[in-house]
């Protein structure tokens, strides 16, 4: 049985002189060789206007499109589930606001903590992260992460609650993976990835230690934080729906980089790191 019609992001178009084309997912144009299939019955099976096509060779045009990948019935859409609904957002105003109202249309139920409660001052703790009993806890940092301040933050996926965050080094942001189970990246792993990346893990450790000594803050704009909360918000939704991998890098290896001056976003492979093992003893 043949699905119904056209995958999304798929088209066909008709080329002068040269007959029908398809734009792939990727953006990519292939030919089309239907020999002595009827182009106009093709395209009418392919809108899902006839789904019962009648010649051989429109059944072998069609079952070729059905094998690439590029026909599918149109799936509903898929709803929040109530299980995952509550989402605790923790962090920069400026970043937790527009992400709420993403998830709020999406289905999701998110819980902004107070302004009056800073959690860069006093990190909460692991009892205080579970308090509502949240399917996610989000936490935004408009700035570098201090030392230590996601470590209890990183034991959420132990205990079955989802765990996701971005913060700001100066003009460029990170939107880390998700973590929803004990053997995804953590805060800690990103840290120590990066450092282990650059050559200049010296100087990148005492940024994020501090003190820092800066000029006029940056201040990113309404569109840069439009898209961080956006690619938060949709790798929720993809966590929440159980939304396959499809391109690019799995979500939960994948570290986002943005840069906030050109919106340019550009991603990372990035691992769980395994224990380290203890130094072995020297005898006498």
């Amino acid at each position: 049985m043949t699905r119904s019609r056209l995958a999304p992001g798929v088209d066909v178009v008709a080329v002068p002189s040269r007959g029908l084309a398809v734009r792939t997912p990727a953006g990519e144009f292939l030919s089309v060789r239907t020999r002595d299939a009827d182009e106009n019955a093709l395209l009418a099976r392919l809108t899902g206007a006839d789904a019962t096509p009648e010649d051989e060779e429109l059944r072998r045009v069609v079952r070729a499109f059905e094998n690439a990948g590029y026909l599918a019935d149109d799936p509903p859409a898929p709803q929040w589930p109530a299980a995952r609904r509550a989402v605790r957002l923790l962090g920069a105003p400026a970043l937790t606001g527009p992400l709420a109202a993403h998830l709020t249309a999406l289905g999701a139920a998110p819980r902004t903590a107070p302004a009056a409660d800073a959690p860069e001052v006093r990190p909460p703790d692991l009892d205080a992260l579970l308090d509502g009993n949240p399917a996610a806890v989000v936490w935004c940092l408009d700035g570098p992460v201090p030392d230590g301040l996601w470590d209890a933050a990183d034991r959420l996926p132990g205990h079955g609650v989802a765990w996701l965050r971005c913060h700001r080094e100066g003009w460029q942001a990170y939107v880390e993976p998700l973590a929803a189970d004990t053997g995804d990246v953590t805060a800690a792993h990103v840290r120590s990835r990066r450092l282990a990346a650059t050559p200049a893990h010296r100087e990148l450790a005492a940024y994020w230690t501090g003190p820092r000594t800066s000029g006029t803050p940056v201040r990113p704009t309404l569109p840069a934080a439009a898209l961080l909360a956006a690619l938060l918000a949709d790798d929720l939704r993809r966590w929440a729906t159980d939304a396959p991998d499809t391109e690019g890098l799995p979500a939960r290896r994948r570290l986002r980089a943005v840069d906030l001056r050109t919106l340019t976003v550009t991603e990372h492979p990035v691992l769980p790191v395994p224990p380290v093992a203890p130094t072995p003893r020297r005898d006498g």
